[in-house]
């Protein structure tokens, strides 16, 4: 099976949690793709969907499935979302796609998130993949300044604009040694809008797709 078809599997397999007459939270990202096409099969079933991007917004009114704002919608029980990698802790980073503030504020307002991926994302340690975090345009040089005293080299991602106006500094080099205490201290820093470190609320469930079929961890 191709990288594509084990995303679109682990996509299935999330559709199991979906609770009947709920509103679910939906994410951002290729796996995601997959599982808004394939809750569009059961749209009759929910009541809706809050959405975390712009994209995944369009993607969804293609398919006809209501959508609701948070404000409106309250607690949700259920939030499906991928990720760029993820430990056996369900610590994750997550912010490929620029939609990470979006994405932590919809899962921090659901009761169960459940995370759908390939099993290439699994990692012993986080960091490989560059940590994206969503800085204040005005604060990127000041930012990065403070990020590189942490160990990191900041990257600028140039010609890119998150939904609500910002910008993103991906990471490089950056040792996770502690996911929790990393989030909370680069919360800490005045500009940072979201670090794309989901630590101090990681996953429920990670669904993974594998060649020998669905890996669950919980």
């Amino acid at each position: 099976m191709s990288q594509d078809d084990l995303k679109r599997l682990a996509a299935k397999a999330a559709l199991e949690y979906v609770v009947e007459g709920s509103i679910i939270g939906v994410g951002t990202g290729s796996t995601v793709n997959h599982f808004i096409d394939q809750l569009a099969g059961i749209k009759h079933l929910i009541d809706g969907a809050v959405s975390s991007s712009e994209a995944s917004t369009k993607r969804m009114k293609m398919h006809g499935i209501p959508l609701y704002d948070l404000n409106a919608s309250g607690q949700l029980d259920l939030y499906v979302d991928g990720t760029d990698e993820s430990t056996r802790y369900l610590h994750l980073i997550k912010g490929g796609g620029g939609a990470l503030t979006r994405e932590k504020i919809v899962a921090a307002a659901s009761k169960r998130f459940v995370c759908i991926a390939d099993d290439s994302k699994l990692v012993e340690r986080l960091g490989a993949f560059p940590l994206p975090i969503e800085v204040i345009p005005m604060a990127r040089s000041y930012v990065a300044r403070e990020l590189v005293k942490l160990g990191g080299t900041p990257m600028w991602r140039e010609g890119f604009t998150t939904d609500n106006g910002n910008l993103i500094l991906d990471i490089h080099n950056l040792e996770i040694m502690e996911p929790v205490e990393m989030e909370k201290e680069l919360n800490n820093i005045a500009g940072i809008v979201t670090v794309g470190l989901f630590a101090i609320r990681p996953a429920d469930i990670l669904i993974l797709g594998t060649q020998e079929g669905i890996k669950t961890i919980q």
